[in-house]
């Protein structure tokens, strides 16, 4: 074989590899952008009633409340937030507060992503009982008049123990 075809040899081989890798990553591309979908932030008027928390504690040893009772709301003003207040028995074993809003802008399938931006109170270890801020990476399904939250609680220290909350919650309107 001569040098003119070993270098037009190359230059098929380089064309044909750089169309293949080409179409590999417009494919990759377009897998990545179907997996998830941004949500439409258009606004809305939703009320939900919530439940307390069901929390499976990452600390499996320490002997964590993971019953967690309560009673919340929730207010969606718009696809993609929501504002959510309540009550519930933490996994201290002491009454908590919270308030703050759920920002979701991202859907994988059904499910919203996002977090929840609050301030919660009641835990004796962390600000001895007082107020403090927390973001907590939440997912939320919803399927007409029933939904649950999903948060992922990180650890903090010794004075706050993650896990991972379930939250059932109905829609009144």
């Amino acid at each position: 074989m001569n040098a003119s075809r070993i270098l037009q040899a190359l230059a098929v081989a380089g064309l044909l590899t750089g169309t293949a890798a080409h179409a590999q990553e417009q494919t990759q591309e377009q897998a990545s952008s179907t997996w998830y979908t941004w949500i439409d932030p258009a606004p809305k008027s939703e009320l939900w009633v919530d439940t307390g928390f069901a929390t499976w504690h990452f600390d499996r040893d320490k002997d964590l409340n993971g019953a967690n009772k309560g009673l919340g709301a929730e207010y969606r003003f718009s696809g993609t937030m929501a504002a959510a207040v309540g009550r519930f028995y933490n996994s201290d074993r002491e009454w908590s507060n919270y308030a703050g809003v759920i920002w979701q802008p991202w859907a994988v399938g059904p499910v919203r992503v996002g977090a929840a931006l609050a301030a919660f109170d009641g835990y004796p270890r962390m600000r001895d009982g007082g107020w403090f801020p927390a973001a907590i990476p939440t997912l939320t399904y919803e399927y007409q008049r029933v939904g649950v939250n999903v948060g992922i609680i990180p650890s903090y220290k010794d004075r706050l123990y993650g896990g991972i909350s379930v939250q059932l919650k109905l829609k009144l309107f």
